[in-house]
């Protein structure tokens, strides 16, 4: 007995550092290209690829500087259009997809397990699908080059995957929540506004989280539906700026991507608790 506990014992401590090494030789792999990419954005362009060490022998700005005019319209034009897609889709996700989701766990309504099971199986649907049929009605109601492709589907809850994870986490709420508010006169729109809202603030969070992460990176999509200079994101504006300068200039390309990343990075890191929390909720409830 006392030999069978001292092989768990030093097996246990053998497996805490060979995890703690493994994590650290992956979260290197996953950070060196970013490390690299800021690296090339402060090399010259002759030295990018032909001098392989992170540190640059040869540092410049001149990336950044010409960089920000390379496509004749400043880069915050495209960060602002880029931020305004992504907070119409939030604010759209967030109150279309939670109006579906109570409704689903919720109210009782004819066909309600055909309504659902039809939802989930849009989950499956490969968006390449539907692309061409989008493009079509978008342009007859004369919303190609504008932002309205990008956030008006947003408020009529297309996106199966944030519903199927709010009805997930309403299903869990006390059913005496909605009792006691009906004994209190509350209608469903009441209940779901004073009741249901405040208590699914994590995977609000975490649809709001995810929305904008996604959404930021997006390049499909907005390339399809967004044709003028002015209208670019950042995404789009990157795959152009590489189109007019030429494949010699990687590194005012570099320098512009890592600052479209910059609003992601500090996006994550002030709600990093918030989503940890909304993912770990929402995953253990039944």
């Amino acid at each position: 007995m006392i030999k069978s506990y001292s092989v768990a014992r030093r097996s246990t401590s053998w497996s805490k550092p060979l995890l703690h090494i493994v994590l650290i030789v992956g979260a290197i792999l996953m950070l060196y290209p970013l490390v690299w990419m800021l690296s090339a954005s402060f090399k010259p362009n002759n030295l990018i690829f032909s001098n392989a060490n992170l540190l640059p022998e040869q540092v410049t700005f001149k990336n950044y500087t010409s960089g920000w005019m390379a496509l004749g319209t400043p880069f915050s034009t495209f960060f602002w259009n880029s931020l305004l897609v992504c907070l119409g889709a939030v604010i759209g996700n967030v109150i279309s997809c939670s109006m579906v989701a109570y409704a689903f766990a919720r109210l009782n309504f004819k066909f309600k397990s055909i309504w659902f099971a039809i939802m989930l199986s849009t989950i499956m649907l490969p968006y390449h699908a539907i692309v061409v049929p989008q493009y079509i009605l978008f342009k007859s109601v004369g919303w190609i080059n504008t932002f309205l492709p990008l956030i008006v589907p947003k408020f009529l809850a297309t996106d199966a995957f944030f519903i199927f994870l709010m009805v997930q986490f309403i299903r869990a709420l006390p059913r005496e929540l909605d009792e006691s508010a009906q004994i209190d006169g509350c209608g469903p729109i009441q209940m779901f506004w004073r009741i249901i809202l405040p208590l699914a603030r994590p995977a609000l969070a975490t649809t709001a989280i995810f929305t904008f992460i996604w959404t930021w990176g997006d390049f499909f999509s907005q390339l399809i539906f967004l044709n003028n200079q002015s209208s670019f994101t950042l995404p789009v504006a990157l795959n152009a700026f590489l189109d007019s300068t030429g494949v010699s200039q990687y590194g005012s390309l570099f320098a512009m991507s890592l600052l479209a990343l910059v609003p992601i990075i500090v996006f994550f890191l002030l709600f990093q608790r918030l989503l940890t929390e909304g993912i770990s909720t929402t995953g253990l409830k039944g």
